[in-house]
């Protein structure tokens, strides 16, 4: 290890370790138990690890918020989270390892002809808390309320709401498996998946981690772990012209 590579290893895992925050809530991206977690994430943080000869050790939620307090409260060092502005106030983001998109589904029988229809008066719509869609849709929807749950295809059955919002790839199994259901197209946001750690670490560090992922993205690294874990190898985040 080069005398660079020691200092990022001191700078992003102080304790020797490197403690990674892993989402099992998000099934594109990491899958397995607590115990065992397996995922492109967690393929990742090996491969961190790896290049800056450091045991990793993973620490696992259920949802992006719980992931995102581990690393804001000083329990990780590294994080896989979508990128958004809330969360740029305290985590630098590398480049993005995958692209997913958020979409919405409504009763069959709902009058919405597409997923702009959603953005009306009255309108409830269904969200995880803290996911990435329900910061985005906080922001920027004009007229419809966004209900929080810890599902937010639970919460949208739970209270009878008209719209729900979440991952194309888990929301399209749902509604294959509920009749009354359909998905709203196109996707309302591109999310944005990223590595990230605080923004105290050293400006070495970061680009350490943003170099790295772009060349596990553009060496078919990130889709290869993708397929590994039964996940769509084309969600692979583009690579840079």
């Amino acid at each position: 290890m080069t005398p660079t590579d020691a200092e990022i290893a001191r700078d992003l895992a102080p304790t020797g370790v490197l403690r990674a925050s892993i989402d099992l809530g998000n099934p594109v991206l990491a899958q397995g138990t607590p115990d065992e977690p397996s995922g492109v994430t967690v393929e990742l943080a090996r491969e961190v690890a790896a290049r800056l000869e450091l045991p990793v050790q993973f620490s696992c939620f259920d949802a992006a918020r719980k992931s995102y307090a581990a690393m804001s409260e000083g329990h990780a060092d590294l994080c896989f989270l979508a990128v958004d502005p809330d969360r740029e106030k305290d985590v630098a983001f590398s480049t993005p390892y995958v692209h997913i998109e958020g979409v919405y589904a409504a009763p069959v029988d709902a009058a919405f002809t597409s997923a702009a229809d959603v953005d009306r008066d009255g309108v409830r719509i269904g969200v995880k808390k803290g996911s990435a869609y329900d910061l985005y849709l906080s922001r920027t929807l004009h007229h419809a309320t966004v209900v929080r749950g810890d599902e937010g295809v639970d919460i949208f059955h739970a209270e009878d709401l008209d719209v729900a919002a979440g991952i194309r790839q888990p929301l399209t199994v749902h509604v294959s498996q509920t009749a009354e259901l359909r998905l709203l197209e196109p996707a309302f946001m591109t999310i944005r998946q990223a590595v990230g750690t605080t923004r105290g670490r050293s400006p070495k560090t970061t680009r350490f981690l943003n170099e790295l992922v772009t060349e596990l993205v553009a060496s078919g690294f990130v889709s290869k772990a993708l397929r590994h874990s039964g996940q769509d190898p084309t969600l692979a985040a583009p690579t840079a012209v």
